[in-house]
């Protein structure tokens, strides 16, 4: 493996890697051009197969899963059978069912917990009348589909993450979209499913099981929400979908910011970075000011990388978009980190708190040198659904929230037209919509209004 390269921030050379590394971790190309694959864009492979999918529902999904992940797929195979989940939780190891219950119910607490409640109605300006209300209601979605990879690995961790916010905002149906992998669905996928109690679990993968959720088949129903990681052709997929359903993120690789200063234990970052370069893509980014903290992470990295079982996909990550970046302070340091918005950013600095108050831009934030990253992937309580790409700007986690809608309510007696019926009409009027305003003034007529109707 190529080293990665120390970045000296404050230098010209320096500013251009920088860029380099930001464009590479950038959602623009993909979104604007699509990625070359095969001598055809990623994006119009993905749009062929969605309208597949749309015209020919069932027969699609087969005929794609046959052809990506498993030549003997038939439609029987289609929906995991509920006998396969119950065995998939009975065979599962004890003490990863115990690690499992753990981390179901810290994020069933930390999702109730964050849950907002709808304040009290409240009176619009001008009105004369308690009747005058204004409020708001919070309705769950009906249904949603969870994608769960099943590419590098298995990832039971996604239905967790994934599948409790919604049911601690009261979706009533859930489904999981899984790839088959040797025939099959990882079975931990099935037993973390069967333990939350999902018995929709469907075999397909890759854009065409987002389009199968999206727009439904005769045997998947149609989904409201489509949230979950995948690659960036199930993330296309999203994207292009996006307004059929709704989605949690267009997301890029996973990425993590060490942000550190000489107090830290070298071992400590290098074990932080190898941890998010292990998805692979992925970036993990040391930022600091201590010239001296970079170079002994360089080696540590150089060690412990030897000795992982996934070492090869580890370094295609450290060499796609990793640095240990040197800025010429630690003001300079917090500032860059800002400026990368990362969606995990671990800080062990002597002071960690005060350093993380000045953090405005991250999808999650992990604070002190004994808070991993792998905390938040696991058990600690906030999804590990998290902004990408500098999508931390704008863009939160995906929490029990963003599985409910809000329906406003508005509600004025006659008192309370009257008293602010002629602004509406004044204000339609303005606009030219003078329907609008006669709207307002039909209802106004008995009521010795001075907007009565003509």
């Amino acid at each position: 493996m190529q080293e990665i390269p120390i970045v000296r921030a404050d230098q010209p050379d320096g500013r251009e890697k920088l860029s380099r590394i930001k464009q590479r971790l950038s959602l623009a190309p993909m979104l604007l051009s699509g990625l070359e694959a095969q001598g055809e864009s990623l994006t119009l492979q993905v749009q062929r197969i969605i309208a597949d999918v749309r015209r020919h529902g069932d027969d699609a999904l087969i005929k794609y899963t046959q052809r990506f992940d498993y030549p003997e797929f038939s439609l029987q195979q289609l929906r995991v059978p509920q006998q396969a989940l119950d065995a998939a939780l009975q065979a599962v190891d004890a003490k990863f069912l115990a690690a499992l219950d753990i981390s179901i119910a810290n994020v069933r607490r930390y999702q109730q917990a964050m849950l907002p409640a709808a304040p009290p109605p409240i009176r619009p300006s001008g009105s004369r009348s308690d009747a005058a209300t204004l409020a708001v209601r919070y309705e769950p979605l009906q249904r949603v589909g969870v994608y769960v990879p099943g590419g590098a690995g298995a990832y039971p961790s996604t239905v967790v993450m994934t599948v409790v916010p919604a049911q601690v905002a009261g979706v009533k149906n859930i489904c999981i979209a899984s790839p088959m992998r040797g025939g099959a669905v990882a079975p931990t996928v099935l037993a973390v499913a069967a333990r939350l109690g999902v018995r929709e679990v469907y075999a397909i993968g890759g854009p065409q099981a987002v389009a199968g959720m999206a727009f439904g088949t005769r045997s998947i129903p149609k989904v409201d929400k489509i949230v979950g990681p995948g690659n960036s052709y199930v993330q296309m997929a999203k994207k292009e979908l996006f307004g059929i359903v709704d989605i949690d993120s267009f997301a890029g690789p996973s990425e993590v910011i060490v942000l550190a200063d000489d107090s830290a234990d070298p071992r400590v970052v290098a074990a932080e970075l190898l941890a998010q370069a292990e998805h692979a893509p992925g970036s993990c980014l040391l930022i600091t000011a201590s010239l001296n903290l970079a170079e002994r992470v360089q080696q540590e990295l150089h060690a412990q990388l030897a000795v992982l079982p996934r070492r090869d996909m580890t370094t295609k990550a450290l060499e796609y978009a990793s640095a240990l970046i040197v800025t010429k302070n630690m003001d300079a340091a917090i500032e860059l980190v800002n400026d990368f918005a990362p969606e995990h950013l671990q800080i062990t600095t002597r002071d960690a708190q005060g350093d993380a108050d000045k953090i405005c831009h991250a999808g999650a934030i992990f604070i002190g040198a004994y808070t991993p990253v792998a905390a938040g992937d696991y058990l600690a309580g906030p999804s590990h659904v998290l902004p990408t790409s500098g999508t931390g700007r704008f863009f939160s986690g995906l929490s029990a929230e963003s599985f409910r809608k809000r329906i406003s309510i508005v509600q004025f007696d006659a008192c309370a037209l009257q008293a602010v019926g002629g602004a509406i009409c004044d204000f339609a009027r303005t606009e030219g919509f003078d329907a609008h305003a006669r709207s307002v003034e039909a209802r106004l007529t008995d009521k010795g209004s001075d907007h009565a109707v003509n």
